[in-house]
């Protein structure tokens, strides 16, 4: 479940000339099988004078040894079932092929250095670099690979020193979302003695000779990755003072179930603050920073919208705000003058949506998207002189940030078929050209993307991507891979895949519909596919695996649905609701338990989004479609391969745990049901990649195996 605001560092995917191939038809053979015995236990609740029960609770316990013995047993049964399939083997020689070209970040300026990410091709994470201006030799500054010896510790940098000496590195072992942090001396590139620990989604903001970041209270032995995370807090922590000592700057603790982060001002003046309940609106407070012992000064309260400040100058702050404007808009708002009378509209609310505004050299970046994929316009700080950016395509587009004495900024842009790139934009004269781009393994004119419009089941026309190679036979025969998110506001734009390439370089097709529940069209879009609309989302997701049955580019048993998180929610909605339209179906760390999910780590952020079964309204919603509870007995579902992990501390593992049980135990027929349990991984982030290949060859390869479809070998 992705956070209200996360850093996400975004690694670039490309490949190189083709290469000679042959196409071999696949007898599959049958695998028998057996399933482990899975003990039920008489547990049940009362949910508003309704009896539910809960035979596996069991499962909720990661740490005992009956679950682990458990995973153990399910995890022989999977890997028995995959190492029968004869082409597995060539699909992750294949990936691994695909996979292994240098990948790079854009390069982000601090003093007179630049760091980067690279990884040079199968390096299990990403290394850090520094080089002394835009011509100079890169450097190693940190490489993670050394931190651990599986490769499963991942690290990034949080924030820089206000001298641009410092760097603060987060350290991210296992996937778990807990995170420790480090101080850097930029110079030396050695470690200081200052470590922070059980800090979750937040950045470090230096003020002074310190930094701002937000943390829980130490949680209880054993309950680290499933225990109630509460009283995320704001510390300062000083440079060179153990953490014992850190000024606690903000706690709400009257709520304790409130997210609170913030960042500095450009100009170091103020901490913005946002408090949430979870993964909605949000409450947004200024702090002067310059006024000694100052206070919290409120600027949106409650929770009903979205308001974040871009950029200040002096006590006029440019923020980005939902209010009176579903697609948003930017205002300026003069702090002495704080009323809505007194705003002052800097970029009005458009047609498209304003997906996000960044600052740099002086300017604003405005990021819209029309139907979903991205368009760019430069502003000055008053709304003036709008001049579009051009990009290379329809596709998605992000970066331009930076601070405002920086003529030099770096946006990436990437679509289905378009390798990531990086490009550097020039300030002053508006020109971009090309900073990185790496040749490929495959020739991207061999494929097309397209966007239609279908109809949902009540009326409402939704865009969806569809991928595949030219000249492709519309004849109702291709294995098809049907791919959705659908919530918390979540914009899914085109983006590059080399998983991707198995599936169409294999004559698949690979379809992406925008459903309600994300962001593509604002706010409405979102709360339509939300709460009590949540059927929504499924009706769309239903509607376009039939779009494709009925258009000829598929049938259901050729067809695949798949999504990760909200998205595993939705596959295990649409799989108990429809199971005769697929054929294969791929819940990744879902919530499946949508009764008990907020009684778990951070599971009770989503209460906005899903509702919680606390209140008879929401229950009886809920119920209505939580996957775990609508699986019905003698019911042939499609075959299936539940993903998760057991470091996920996001989407607690008990939530595949026991929709995986009761599936085996519900299910008719000859799909096999699995459930692949990654060790030492969590909710996807940080995960290495050699898990990372492993995983994806192990979905394509079972994807193709129970999709009866032929599988190219790759010859060398």
């Amino acid at each position: 479940m992705k956070p209200l605001f996360f850093l996400i560092c975004v690694f670039f995917i490309a490949c190189n000339a083709p290469q000679k191939s042959s196409v071999e038809e696949v007898k599959n053979p049958v695998i028998s099988m057996t399933y482990p015995d899975t003990k039920m236990v008489d547990q049940s609740d009362d949910y508003h004078g309704t009896t539910v029960k809960d035979p596996y609770r069991w499962l909720e316990i990661d740490t005992a040894q009956d679950v682990e013995a458990w995973v153990g047993e399910q995890n022989k049964v999977t890997n028995g079932f995959l190492e029968k399939i004869s082409y597995r083997k060539a699909i992750r020689d294949r990936y691994e092929e695909l996979f292994n070209y240098p990948k790079l970040s854009s390069p982000f300026k601090v003093g007179d250095n630049y760091f980067f990410y690279k990884n040079d091709g199968l390096q299990n994470q990403s290394v850090i670099y520094i080089q002394k201006g835009l011509d100079g030799t890169p450097e190693v500054f940190l490489d993670p690979n050394k931190l651990s010896d599986d490769g499963t510790t991942a690290a990034v940098l949080a924030g820089f020193s206000e001298d641009d000496k410092y760097a603060v590195l987060s350290v991210q072992e296992a996937g778990s979302d807990w995170r420790k942090f480090y101080v850097m001396e930029i110079a030396t590139k050695k470690r200081l003695d200052d470590e922070l620990e059980w800090v979750k989604f937040s950045g470090a903001s230096w003020k002074d000779d310190g930094f701002f970041y937000s943390r829980y209270p130490a949680p209880s032995k054993g309950s680290e990755l499933s225990g109630n995370n509460q009283f995320h807090s704001i510390y300062y922590h000083k440079l060179g003072d153990p953490q014992s000592k850190d000024k606690l700057v903000y706690m709400d603790k009257k709520n304790p179930n409130m997210y609170h982060f913030g960042g500095v001002s450009e100009d170091k003046r103020f901490y913005f603050m946002y408090a949430a309940p979870g993964t909605d609106g949000y409450a947004t407070y200024y702090k002067d920073l310059d006024k000694k012992g100052s206070d919290f000064v409120t600027l949106f309260e409650g929770d009903k919208n979205k308001s974040s400040v871009v950029h200040n100058i002096g006590d006029k702050f440019l923020v980005q705000t939902n209010i009176d404007a579903p697609k948003y808009r930017l205002v300026e708002i003069d702090i002495n003058n704080p009323s809505k009378e007194n705003w002052k509209d800097v970029i009005p609310e458009k047609d498209e949506l304003l997906q996000g505004i960044s600052t740099g050299g002086g300017k604003l970046f405005a990021s819209y998207l029309k139907d979903a994929t991205t368009k760019i316009y430069q502003y000055d700080y008053d709304g003036t002189n709008q001049k579009e950016i051009e990009l290379p395509g329809k596709g998605s587009a992000g970066g331009f940030n930076g601070k405002e004495e920086h003529d030099i900024l770096f946006y990436s842009f990437s679509s289905f078929v378009y390798p990531p790139s990086i490009f550097k934009y020039d300030v002053k004269t508006g020109k971009s050209e090309v900073f990185n781009k790496t040749k490929l393994k495959f020739d991207p004119e061999d494929y097309i993307e397209k966007q239609i419009f279908y109809t949902s089941k009540d009326g409402t026309k939704v865009p969806m991507f569809i991928v595949h190679k030219k000249g492709l036979e519309l004849n109702g025969d291709n294995p098809t891979y049907l791919y959705a998110y659908g919530g918390f506001n979540v914009s899914l734009s085109p983006w590059f895949s080399t998983s991707r390439m198995i599936l169409l370089e294999n004559g698949g097709v690979f379809a992406l519909p925008n459903i309600r529940g994300g962001g593509e069209y604002g706010e409405e879009w979102h709360k339509d596919g939300m709460l009590l609309k949540k059927q929504n989302v499924f009706d769309d997701f239903i509607a376009a695996a039939e779009y494709l049955i009925d258009n000829k580019y598929t049938n259901s048993d050729k067809l695949a649905i798949a999504g990760g998180s909200n998205g595993g929610l939705l596959v295990g909605a649409c799989m108990t609701q429809r199971p005769d339209l697929y054929k294969v179906a791929f819940p990744a760390v879902g919530v499946m338990d949508m009764l008990r999910y907020h009684k778990f780590t951070v599971g009770k952020g989503w209460i906005p989004e899903y509702g919680s079964s606390d209140e008879a309204e929401h229950f009886k919603n809920l119920y209505a479609y939580s996957p775990l509870h609508n699986l019905k007995a003698d019911v042939a579902y499609p075959a299936t391969m539940v993903t998760t992990a057991d470091h996920d501390d996001r989407v607690v593992p008990a939530h595949s745990f026991k929709f995986a049980a009761q599936l085996q135990k519900s299910h008719k027929g000859e799909n096999p049901v699995l459930i692949r349990i990654e060790t030492d991984a969590g909710h996807g982030s940080g995960k290495p990649t050699s898990k990372i290949i492993d995983e994806q060859a192990d979905i394509w390869s079972f994807f193709f195996y129970n999709t009866n479809s032929p599988v190219k070998y790759v010859k060398g």
